[in-house]
């Protein structure tokens, strides 16, 4: 069973920067790792995957240029740092992991094998 640990995340200002890490622990090794958030009232957003090797990703338009995902395959976490922060960005962000490539992770049908508890991302004015 695979279990993910979600941290990081906090309350920043608008312009700032923050980082969010998951871990993975159980058989995860090869399976393509990433980032959901859900703001309130609103459904699951995909922000962005990254293959099992971190040699493929996968970013939503409205991230891009913005928040970088890494990952250590030893240490089978993934990093996303979160730059130029902006009020729509405040959401619940998951942490998910699943044997689908990363590009198929923005697909209707995508229900994620393993998610993380949740942390929350606050951007202010």
């Amino acid at each position: 069973q695979v279990q993910l640990v979600e941290s990081g995340g906090g309350l920043v200002q608008a312009g700032g920067s923050l980082s969010l890490s998951c871990t993975a622990s159980g058989p995860a090794r090869s399976y393509a790792m990433g980032w959901f958030r859900q703001a309130p009232g609103k459904g699951r957003e995909f922000v962005v995957s990254i293959s099992w090797n971190g040699a493929n990703t996968n970013y939503v338009d409205s991230v891009k240029g913005r928040f970088t995902i890494s990952r250590d395959t030893a240490k089978n976490t993934i990093n996303m740092q979160m730059d130029n922060l902006k009020p729509e960005d405040t959401a619940i962000y998951y942490c998910a992991a699943d044997d689908w490539a990363p590009m198929f992770w923005t697909l209707p049908d995508y229900r994620g094998d393993y998610w993380g508890q949740g942390t929350q991302v606050t951007v202010s004015l």
